[in-house]
């Protein structure tokens, strides 16, 4: 029998469109895969062989819970040049992956009972692992406006009960494509500080972004004894299958957040840091290719979206998702308050397959808008080009 808490565990749910997606394709029809975030560049050469080195090395058995100290000395590097904030090695503990620290940062600082506020629309494992665990996800949403999204400041002071915990912050954010701005992220830090809250920080996007430059919630040095922050290695370098991320936190916490290491996975595979540490060496000309790619397929796609009719498509400065406003669309075609028909519907008239915006998080009671999420990390601009030409075609 199972436990009562998996009735409460959900999922990513573009998994569950891709299964849709290739039984479309496996029935001999073209599919545009706009739905899952993941990347279809090679991982640059040298990180590969540096994996291979390691291996022949003999870098295959355990290595310390909190990971390699060259890698946990370069990331803390990188980041303090990065944030501007003054990290050691100890303060950095390598993950397999980003997600654990979703689910570690809860084990930690959350009990039974909790509220705990997260973005919606978001990635579904915040709300997932809340509830699983057995807290109260709280919502807050994003507001359109003529840059893109912000966030709903009026939702997160509302959510704020005295059973508030800790908040969990996706700056540079999927599905959304926002970023915060200096403004926004000291109105995060003022609610942190006055609530005494502890924040998640996610930046896994932070290094993919095509104008300006980003800047991170970490800069405020206020709130440093209050925020754990995301790291990972997936986006920047295209390391998806790698599984290699890490946590970022005070130095009072790591002694336990470092437990959870031991108890859950031992250890990061030994191999695999020392690839990411290679990674942390490439010359900016090697990641950049991989941004000067996704940029001009940024480009062509909101250009071509803005062109449809019923469509209205921001231009985000970072991460590789679009979130489309298609709520004229929806209507012209009789599917106003059904997102799985319409999706549905699209995918078998055009092959272009999404996520629509129920599958990051439930709808919240004040929305009217319809919105679907096209990730540009998986398809070339030739796929591009045809899918959203079949999408007009649609759409007239």
């Amino acid at each position: 029998m199972l436990a009562k808490r998996m009735d409460r565990l959900g999922t990513e749910n573009a998994f569950a469109v891709a299964l849709r997606a290739i039984n479309h394709q496996e029935q001999g029809n073209i599919v545009y895969p706009f739905h899952l975030g993941d990347l279809n560049f090679k991982t640059p050469e040298k990180i590969t062989e540096a994996m291979f080195q390691a291996i022949q090395d003999g870098k295959t058995g355990y290595c310390p819970a909190a990971g390699i100290m060259p890698l946990r000395t370069a990331l803390a590097e990188n980041i303090n040049e990065t944030r501007q904030t003054q990290y050691t090695a100890e303060n950095v503990l390598i993950q397999t992956g980003g997600k654990p620290v979703i689910a570690k940062f809860l084990l930690a600082f959350m009990n039974e009972g909790d509220e705990v506020l997260f973005p919606n629309p978001g990635f579904p494992i915040y709300e997932s692992f809340i509830e699983f665990l057995g807290g109260i996800a709280k919502p807050y949403g994003f507001i359109e406006t003529e840059r893109g999204y912000s966030i709903d400041f009026d939702a997160i002071e509302k959510a704020i009960t005295p059973k508030t915990r800790c908040i969990i912050i996706n700056d540079f954010q999927n599905p959304t494509g926002s970023e915060a701005t200096k403004e926004e992220r000291e109105k995060l830090a003022e609610i942190i500080l006055k609530h005494k809250l502890m924040a998640l920080v996610d930046e896994a996007y932070f290094d993919i972004r095509y104008q300006g430059q980003s800047h991170s919630l970490l800069e405020i040095k206020e709130i440093r004894d209050q925020v754990i922050m995301l790291y990972t290695f997936s986006k920047k370098f295209a390391m998806t299958g790698w599984r290699v991320g890490a946590m970022f936190a005070p130095l009072k916490y790591i002694p336990q957040l470092s437990k959870l290491n031991v108890n859950i996975e031992s250890c990061t595979p030994h191999f695999a840091q020392y690839a990411a540490l290679e990674a942390l060496r490439l010359p900016h000309e090697e990641t950049q290719k991989i941004l000067s790619s996704l940029q001009e397929r940024r480009d062509l796609a909101v250009t071509m979206l803005n062109d449809i009719k019923g469509i209205h498509c921001p231009s985000p400065n970072c991460a590789f998702y679009l979130f489309p406003n298609v709520t004229k669309l929806m209507e012209q075609k009789g599917f106003a308050h059904d997102y799985k028909a319409f999706a549905e519907d699209v995918l078998v008239k055009t092959g272009v397959s999404f996520c629509t915006r129920e599958h990051f998080g439930k709808v919240l009671p004040n929305e009217t808008e319809k919105f679907i999420r096209l990730a540009f990390s998986g398809v070339n601009t030739e796929q591009i080009k045809n899918a959203l030409l079949a999408l007009k075609q649609y759409a007239e």
